[in-house]
């Protein structure tokens, strides 16, 4: 399966979402291709959007693998048999926490434009990305919504792959219109994967309530 561009993806995942029951949704992208997906979201369901920006914790030896995330507020989920077998120490992971903490909240304020955060409680947040690799990033994400107490967490993406959806399902909905056997990235799946600038990111923030 191929999608046109993000648009397209988010329109679809939309049509998909709109055949639930939903009470009481929210829409949160994830910058910055998760926003546009989002956006297409809020519009067909006539709802909130808003915007959670995590960054991923990188390993001391290849900045590419991610040993943890963190949220905005703070949350943070770390990868604990990958910071066994690669020898992590404790005073870098630390001290890069803080580092991706701080660059989290100055994206989040950035975007937002110092808007108050939403009050999540007991509202069903539905959680969107332009796509999963491993989900490492999307975690720290979920578990600070997890902690707002919405009534549910629908998890919504295009594509990812079979064994991270099957390990996000053992706790959240998911609707994911393509799981591939085969994945390599996510923009493979696309006709069209043009970087989202900052600048399109804050234009569909603007658009918050």
């Amino acid at each position: 399966m191929m999608f046109n561009n993000r648009e397209q993806a988010g329109q679809l995942l939309a049509q998909e979402l709109l055949r639930l029951s939903i009470e009481n949704p929210i829409v949160i992208g994830i910058p910055r291709g998760g926003v546009i997906i989002a956006y297409q979201i809020s519009s067909a369901l006539h709802c909130p959007l808003d915007i959670i920006a995590p960054h991923k914790i990188p390993s001391p030896m290849d900045p590419e693998i991610a040993i943890g995330s963190v949220a905005p507020d703070g949350t943070v989920f770390y990868d604990e048999t990958v910071i066994h077998i690669m020898h992590v120490h404790p005073d870098y992971l630390d001290a890069e926490t803080r580092r991706q903490l701080e660059e989290s909240q100055r994206r989040m304020q950035f975007y937002r434009r110092n808007r108050p955060y939403p009050d999540l409680k007991d509202k069903t947040v539905i959680l969107a990305d332009d796509g999963i690799a491993t989900g490492m990033t999307l975690k720290a994400a979920l578990h600070s919504i997890q902690s707002k107490e919405p009534a549910a967490i629908i998890i919504a993406v295009p594509v990812a792959p079979r064994e991270t959806l099957k390990e996000l399902r053992r706790r959240y909905k998911v609707i994911c219109l393509h799981e591939p056997d085969t994945f390599y990235a996510v923009g493979q799946f696309y006709k069209d994967f043009e970087q989202v600038t900052d600048d399109m990111v804050i234009k569909l923030c603007d658009k918050i309530n």
